[in-house]
């Protein structure tokens, strides 16, 4: 039984989509990139259609997105260090 319904879970994954473009599209058209808010971005979107995947089940995707916010919570990580220690 799901705690979302199927189309509430179409609604986050639409917005979990969105940050993801955003995010690529900001890479791509962004002169100096905020690595944090680049990988912030991709991780709630990632995160998002995760919550998403748990109504409307898909192996591959699910396993795409959980590595995705590994890689985007590893950018995250890297862009704290370097603004660390930039102070």
């Amino acid at each position: 039984m799901s705690f979302i319904s199927p189309f509430a879970a179409d609604l986050i994954g639409f917005a979990g989509s969105a940050c993801i473009i955003a995010a690529f599209a900001y890479s791509n058209m962004s002169s100096a990139m905020n690595l944090l808010l680049f990988n912030l971005v991709n991780f709630i979107g990632a995160a998002l259609l995760t919550v998403s995947l748990t109504v409307n089940f898909n192996l591959p995707t699910m396993v795409l997105e959980v590595i995705w916010m590994i890689i985007a919570l590893l950018g995250i990580v890297k862009a704290l260090r370097q603004r660390a220690a930039a102070r």
